[in-house]
């Protein structure tokens, strides 16, 4: 099989978990409010010849200033993935909130992928505003800021083509750059919807996350997504716990922890 054909292997890695309810997660509220907790992940793509990484998360520090539980550091998920973050050559940062955007620490060797208007987002006028900048974590910024400054970034405009078989699309909405990863496996076309979808439920029932900058584009965003995945199983939202059950853990001592996303989803029960 030529590189060019590759089907790339995916892991969904959860780092930390808060407990809310269901109101909190859809704009106007849950008819059927409540417990509906959120979890927080990273992403490994994985390849015969590199795995990518699909942002960063947050540490203990953040996670006791934002209120949020860190289940297992992200480095301890990584090293169980068996992945050597000292290697890992590209990164890829949906959006620069806080909570994906953290650890850039952790991949010395990296190149940072983000999209221009994320970027610009991020350090231009709306940050002047307190409820357009909480999400943002001002030291996650600076630092990339200064990855920028050491040749370590790519940015991407719109649409782009980073390996074949991996590709990336600005969507905004959630954030004004959040960009989603169109990846190739082996059971097709998996779309890493990231916080274009932070629930099932948000792009199935069309109930917009309530941290937003353009709902428009984040309702589109709904759409776009569901174009680029081979179908509704081929989307993965970037904070469901459903995500955990419903796919296989990646070895075992590793479930509601590391789970493969390029295997089929586990028979309903």
């Amino acid at each position: 099989m030529s590189a060019e054909c590759e089907n790339y292997q995916i892991y969904a890695i959860r780092y930390a978990h808060h407990n809310r309810q269901a109101r909190e997660n859809f704009i106007g509220g849950d008819i059927h409010d409540g417990p509906m907790p959120m979890d927080y992940f990273v992403w490994a793509i994985v390849g015969r010849q590199q795995t990518l990484i699909v942002d960063m998360g947050f540490d203990a520090a953040m996670a006791e200033k934002r209120g949020r539980t860190l289940t297992h550091p992200v480095e301890a998920g990584l090293q169980r993935a068996g992945v050597d973050a000292n290697k890992v050559k590209n990164v890829i940062v949906t959006h620069m909130h806080y909570d994906h955007a953290g650890n850039q620490h952790l991949f010395p060797a990296a190149t940072f992928h983000v999209q221009d208007q994320e970027m610009a987002f991020c350090t231009g006028r709306y940050m002047c505003h307190e409820g357009v900048r909480h999400p943002f974590a001002v030291e996650d910024v600076q630092a990339m800021i200064g990855k920028l400054f050491a040749g370590r970034v790519c940015f991407h405009h719109g649409d782009s083509e980073l390996l074949p078989g991996i590709t990336l699309h600005r969507v905004g909405g959630h954030s004004d750059g959040l960009q989603i990863v169109r990846v190739r496996t082996e059971r097709g076309w998996v779309v890493l919807a990231s916080d274009a979808a932070h629930y099932y439920a948000n792009i199935d029932q069309q109930l917009p996350y309530p941290v937003v900058f353009n709902i428009g584009d984040m309702m589109e965003g709904y759409q776009r997504v569901r174009q680029l995945a081979d179908s509704a199983d081929h989307i993965i939202p970037g904070h469901d716990p459903l995500v955990l059950q419903r796919y296989p853990a990646l070895q075992p001592g590793t479930e509601a922890w590391i789970v493969r996303l390029d295997l089929a989803p586990l028979p309903l029960n």
